[in-house]
């Protein structure tokens, strides 16, 4: 009848054994993969000499083994820290980023435009996550102060630890490895880190994200002088990007400014308008057309001849020339008569490449000053990323104005702010989604002493006051520009608000099921929900284990007494009520035949329904109107 729903992430490892047997069918034997046959399949495609290059380190087999294993945990909405519940597409959220990009998986698989995360760096005295390959969701809870531990704290990763970058290797892969899985085909990562695991970094993400798909290492510089506690002054860190498929990549440019601008004059008045000169010549080595390109340019008003110089050709062949020549779009320079070739401001792209060194991308010290501005406060965080910086590889990483900028070392939140400063500078409709561990701040910091308990705390109260500060300044812009200016942004249509979830165990009691303990946990049966959750609580973890996006719409339907959830226009349908009977069935097919869609999935509390009688009714009901067993679940 209704099929039981699953209370777990998706298994990874089975989705790619489905891949792999819609690839190659002939490999399943008796239900299992014969690799002596795939290998035969894949023929030279194979290495397996044991002298082959391999990185490799201790706990690599169990962190991927790890990061594939399904997560039974759900994400709790928390509307009293929110802001604009009810409107807003943002989301925070507060847990082990591990688990919380599992719970993702399904909701978000190919969804995320952009990722940008600045994770530790290693340097002896910042967290790092240990990963101890067990149920993340208690181990979480422990650790965070929300459920009895055995001690267990918060630790810096020292050199004097004799697994010093396996931990930390063991921390980043398997992330990585989840979050490449939420990345759109044409999507990309940017990756902060400075020299401790530079190398490291890398090697993991070729094998994650394939070396074809390195895009480039940025150098940021962060500081404007060198520090004098080192023998020579540090003053970047990096940023590694890749791509999800590099063949499809799309990235976008920066705003041209005035120094780009006022390299183009008119001195002649053509009426191509400002132009500045460029080489007619190209390189001449091993070309098959050297040639036909290599040939005399004859200045008519002087009478001289230039050629290219040695191992070079002109651009165009001599025809072409000749008609660039008549046209004007190649001159002579007066003080040489040496050919040249104009090129327009009107033809060149509406932008600049990001370059590789970022010279004026805001510094550390900026980001300092930012955050002591927004708290009106000094002290609250440090080792914060200036907007700036964040603001122009959002514009170049989501050049579409659209889609979903991911953050899970979110830290301050700064992503999250330049991102809104963004969407009202160009008038995106970009959204966040923001993943912080709740680290408990020292009782002795600044941040503790004004009420800031938790890195999250800082976070939120971030997005908050920021998001009211780029609005309020947009409205001061629009006001002094007058309300007829062309592509004015409207303020109201900015999203400066963000849903905040919590990750928890699974509100459902079957779902969270120690099975070499049930005799002892019997009694937590008489209900299938966990004591102390939420009707909403149970709500969004159905949302969220049926792949739904969390910032979907909800309608609460109410019909004779019941309350049916119609979540994201009639795709799916909730009723947890007690004494179900068929008019709720009645209901849930009037309102899909509204919305006139094909496919949609109806959840129903298992026992919650009056009578067995009334169940298969509300079964035979839904099948009539076109229902699959596939789409009707109970919990």
């Amino acid at each position: 009848m209704f099929d039981k729903m699953k209370g777990t992430t998706p298994d990874l490892t089975v989705n790619n054994i489905e891949k792999l047997k819609q690839l190659f069918p002939e490999i399943m034997t008796d239900g299992k993969i014969d690799f002596e046959k795939l290998q035969l399949l894949l023929g030279k495609e194979i290495d397996d000499s044991p002298d082959r290059y391999n990185f490799t380190w201790h706990g690599k087999k169990e962190t991927m083994q790890f990061a594939q294993q399904p997560s039974k945990g759900t994400l709790r909405p928390v509307k009293e820290k929110s802001k604009n519940w009810n409107t807003t597409e943002n989301l925070y959220i507060e847990g082990d980023n591990l688990e919380v990009l599992k719970l993702l998986q399904k909701s978000y698989n190919n969804k995320v435009k952009m990722i940008y995360i600045d994770p530790p760096y290693n340097t002896g005295n910042d967290f790092v996550y240990k990963d101890d390959f067990k149920d993340s969701v208690d181990s979480y809870l422990e650790l965070t102060g929300q459920k009895d531990n055995e001690g267990v704290k918060f630790n810096s990763n020292t050199e004097s630890n004799g697994r010093y970058h396996t931990d930390w290797l063991n921390m980043i892969y398997s992330r990585l490895k989840l979050a490449r899985n939420l990345l759109t085909n044409d999507g990309v990562i940017f990756i902060s880190i400075d020299d401790n695991e530079q190398t490291n970094l890398e090697k993991v993400c070729d094998e994650i994200f394939g070396t074809e798909n390195f895009v480039e290492k940025l150098i940021w510089k962060k500081r404007a002088t060198p520090p004098n506690d080192r023998n020579i002054g540090r003053i970047h860190e990096y940023i590694i990007v890749y791509a999800r498929d590099i063949n499809v990549l799309s990235l976008g440019l920066l705003p041209r400014n005035k120094d780009s601008i006022s390299r183009y004059t008119n001195p002649d008045k053509d009426p191509r308008g400002p132009w500045v000169a460029s080489d007619l010549s190209a390189n001449g080595k091993g070309g098959r057309f050297v040639s036909s390109l290599t040939y005399p340019i004859k200045n008519i008003e002087t009478g001289e001849e230039f050629y290219p110089s040695d191992g070079r050709c002109w651009l165009f062949n001599k025809e072409k020339m000749n008609r660039y020549i008549k046209s004007g779009q190649v001159s002579f320079r007066k003080n040489s008569g040496s050919p040249f070739l104009k090129r327009y401001l009107s033809e060149v792209r509406d932008g600049l490449t990001l370059p590789t060194i970022l010279l004026d991308f805001g510094f550390s010290s900026n980001s300092a000053i930012e955050i002591d501005n927004a708290f009106n406060k000094k002290g609250i965080f440090e080792y914060a990323k200036p907007t700036l910086l964040l603001k122009e590889l959002i514009r170049v990483g989501c050049p579409n104005k659209d889609g979903i900028i991911l953050d899970f070392f979110s830290g301050s939140a700064t992503t999250a702010q330049a991102m809104m400063k963004l969407n009202a500078e160009d008038g995106g409709s970009r959204k966040f989604i923001m993943v912080q561990l709740p680290e408990i701040l020292d009782e002795k910091s600044e941040a503790y002493k004004n009420g800031y308990h938790t890195i999250c705390d800082i976070g939120e109260e971030r997005i908050r006051r920021g998001g009211e500060k780029v609005k309020n300044d947009l409205i001061d812009k629009n006001n002094k520009e007058g309300l007829l200016s062309e592509g004015q942004i409207n303020s109201d249509e900015l999203d400066i608000g963000f849903k905040v979830f919590n990750l928890d165990t699974s509100n459902l009691n079957e779902w969270q099921a120690d099975f070499d303990d049930i005799e002892t946990k019997i009694d937590l049966f008489e209900s299938n929900f966990v004591n102390g959750r939420s009707e909403e609580d149970i709500l969004y973890e159905i949302i969220l284990k049926n792949g739904l996006d969390l910032t979907y719409p909800i309608n609460e339907v109410l019909t004779e007494g019941f309350k049916i959830y119609d979540v994201a226009f009639g795709n799916l349908f909730v009723c947890l009520n007690e004494k179900i009977n068929r008019n709720v069935a009645r209901k849930i097919v009037s309102l899909k035949d509204n919305y006139d869609i094909e496919t949609s999935q109806v959840v129903f509390k298992d026992n919650g329904f009056e009578n067995d009688t009334e169940k298969l009714n509300c079964y035979e009901i839904l099948k009539d109107a076109g229902y699959q067993d596939s789409d009707l679940l109970s919990i």
